[in-house]
């Protein structure tokens, strides 16, 4: 797959993305604000699972006494 085909199939993804948001009605710094606040909450979800997780899932183990 050469550099141009994996560009169009990026631009085709983006390209749905816009129109299944309803993103492309918007301007494009309105479609910039949007997607800032989208991945900062993405990664506060990511870095939440990431330290939480293993503490809840420990909790768990414990419950059902998997783990001593």
């Amino acid at each position: 797959m050469g550099l141009s085909e994996c560009w169009k199939q990026l631009s085709w993804i983006y390209y749905q993305y816009l129109l299944v948001t309803a993103l492309y009605m918007l301007e494009p710094w309105e479609r910039t604000v949007f997607n800032s606040l989208l991945v900062s909450v993405g990664a506060m979800a990511v870095y939440t699972c990431y330290v939480f997780m293993p503490q809840h899932i420990m909790a768990i183990l414990h419950y059902f006494e998997v783990v001593q």
